[in-house]
Order: structure tokens, then C-alpha cells, then sequence
């Protein structure tokens, strides 16, 4: 049974967060909001998937969240001619020896970069669902566990540039948040040149393996009153039914909802979820889910506007306290 989460505990959870905050700020100029998705994201044990054209840096701002991390970091630049072997490893002949050793991927890591992970075919793709959903690979009929904690990193470019394949619906249901990046204002764009214009500065390391864990631990013990659950479960099922909607979102999106509003009230201090928490986390955790009507697949805004009018018509409501 877990530990009551004490205020102790929450008080040291949300200063390293803000540290952790602030030294990505330094790397990444642009909306805070991205930074705060991939926070939850960690806090969930989620998995974040960030789209945007080339040259917005999503690169950079990976790159620059892992390190404030501490922990183990591996990239994977997904092409066309990749193969599931190249993430996951294989089993290779040792002529000295005349056996079979384990040459393991780069999946074996805390944090797995991958690198615009929509240019590579479904077949390799889906090399990573195992890992984002159980935290093991199976190579070769043989069970690996995954190193604690784990989470995949996910960049791609929008699905009408030249040279890319959308990803499946299973694997786009196993990342937590989907994040769009778009161009910077004219301020964050003349602030990215001043401090990037001599070299790109470097974030410095704030967690480690176990921190990371102990954040995690934290977020998993922050209380939801059964009026939440409800509420969270209406919304999911409002784009079952909705018109426009042809695959709703799934239960696994609920739970996500649910988890993602947890970290969201540990990032503002709080040891219990309010509704707040959960219409500030909706759109990311859910938008990307939805698959909608021919005449709007491939439409982003239509599905983030979806989820918006489940959190408009949707009324949260608070059961009656007994007189005692």
C-alpha cells in the first residue's frame, strides 16, 4: 500500500520540477506550456510525442530535457531503411566463442530519443510498442525488462511533408501527450538568437535515476475524489458519440487523463486534483487519440477543438454532501 503523500514530500517534488523547469526555459525559448506536458509526462510515466515542421527545435529542447534528467540517453534517428532489430537489438555470433550474445539496442536506456519518428515504416514502428506499453522487449523469444524509469521522446514532422508515414493508431494511443511546436513570436525568436548566437547553451543536470523515481512515487499518490473519475470517464466517453468522431478515445486515454491531472496537481503544489487539472491536461493527453471522419483526417485542429467542446458541454458536477 502506498505512503500517504505528505507535504513534505510535495514541497521538494515541486521545487525540483520548477529547477528542472527552469534550466530547460534556458536551452528552449518558446511556450512554457510545452515544457510543463513533458513534466507530466515524466511524473505519469507517459511518453510524449512532439510535432512540428523542421527548425523549431524539438530536437533541442529533447536533448536539453534529457540532460537536466540525469539519466541514461539514447537516440534513434528514424529513416526509411531502419529495421525493428536497430531499435530493439539482436543476437549476435561471437567467432571466438562460437556463441550467441546479446547486442542490445538502443531501447535499453532512461530516456530513448526518437528522432522524427514518422519517417520510418509501420513495421519498425511498431518495434516500440511493446516497450512504451510494458516497459520489456522480446527479442528473439526472449523477455528483457527495460531500465526505471523509461520514457520515449517522440519527434515527427507533419504527415504532409514529403518522405513521411503516419503512425498507427495502437502507437499513437500509447503516447501520453501529444504536443504541437509551431513557430516562436517575434520576441522568443530575437531572445533564441541572442543566447544561442556564440554557442547553445547547455542545461545542468538537476535528477537522477532514483530522484526521478521519487517524483513518480509522488504523482501516483496525489488523491482523486470519485466526482473526478466520473467527470474524466464523461469526457473520453462524450468522443465516442461524438458526430464527427469514428475511433473515440479509449479507456487507456482515461487513464491517462486521470494520471496526467495527478502530475499536473503536483506541478502546481497541491496534494488532491481538482477539475482544473483535468481540462488543463485534456487537449494534450487526448486530441491526438481521436480519429475523425474522412473528410477531417489528417486535421489537428479539428480534433483539439473536439476535446474542447467535450470540456465546454461536459458539466462537472460535484455530488451533494450528506447532512449529518
Amino acid at each position: 500500500m502506498n505512503q500517504p503523500l505528505n507535504l513534505g514530500e510535495l514541497n521538494q517534488a515541486q521545487e525540483l520540477l520548477e529547477r528542472v523547469r527552469s534550466e530547460v526555459s534556458g536551452v528552449y525559448i518558446g511556450d512554457a506550456t510545452v515544457i510543463d506536458m513533458m513534466l507530466i509526462a515524466l511524473l505519469t510515466q507517459g511518453h510524449v510525442l512532439l510535432e512540428g515542421v523542421p527548425g523549431v527545435a524539438k530536437t533541442t529542447l529533447v536533448k536539453a530535457f534529457s540532460d537536466v534528467l540525469g539519466c541514461t540517453m539514447r537516440r534513434v534517428q528514424f529513416t526509411p531503411d531502419l529495421l525493428p532489430q536497430d531499435i530493439s537489438g539482436t543476437y549476435v555470433l561471437e567467432p571466438k566463442t562460437g556463441a550467441f550474445t546479446l547486442r542490445a539496442g538502443p531501447i535499453f536506456a532512461n530516456v530513448v530519443l526518437a528522432d522524427e519518428i514518422n519517417r520510418a515504416p509501420a513495421k519498425t514502428q511498431s518495434a516500440l510498442l511493446e516497450a512504451m506499453q510494458e516497459r520489456q522487449v522480446t527479442i528473439e523469444g526472449d523477455r528483457f525488462e527495460l531500465p526505471a524509469p523509461f520514457i520515449v521522446l517522440a519527434t515527427q514532422n507533419p504527415i504532409d511533408l514529403e518522405g513521411t508515414y503516419p503512425l498507427p493508431e495502437a502507437q499513437i494511443d500509447r503516447f501520453l501527450v501529444h504536443v504541437e511546436l509551431s513557430y516562436p513570436s517575434q520576441r522568443d525568436e530575437v531572445a533564441m538568437l541572442r543566447s544561442h548566437g556564440v554557442a547553445t547553451p547547455r542545461p545542468r543536470r538537476v535528477l537522477d535515476e532514483q530522484t526521478c523515481l521519487m517524483l513518480q512515487s509522488v504523482a501516483a499518490r496525489v488523491h482523486v475524489e470519485d466526482d473526478l473519475l466520473e467527470y474524466a470517464t464523461a469526457l473520453c466517453r462524450f468522443t465516442r458519440a461524438h458526430a464527427k468522431v469514428v475511433l473515440g478515445c479509449s479507456p487507456r486515454a482515461t487513464l491517462g487523463l486521470v494520471r496526467a491531472a495527478k502530475s499536473h496537481a503536483v506541478l502546481r503544489g497541491r496534494p488532491y486534483t481538482t477539475p482544473d487539472d483535468v481540462r488543463a491536461v485534456g487537449p494534450a493527453v487526448l486530441a491526438h487519440r481521436l480519429v475523425l471522419v474522412p473528410e477531417l483526417e489528417g486535421d489537428l485542429s479539428a480534433r483539439s477543438n473536439i476535446i474542447r467542446e467535450a470540456i465546454t458541454k461536459v458539466a462537472y458536477r460535484r455530488p451533494a454532501q450528506s447532512a449529518e
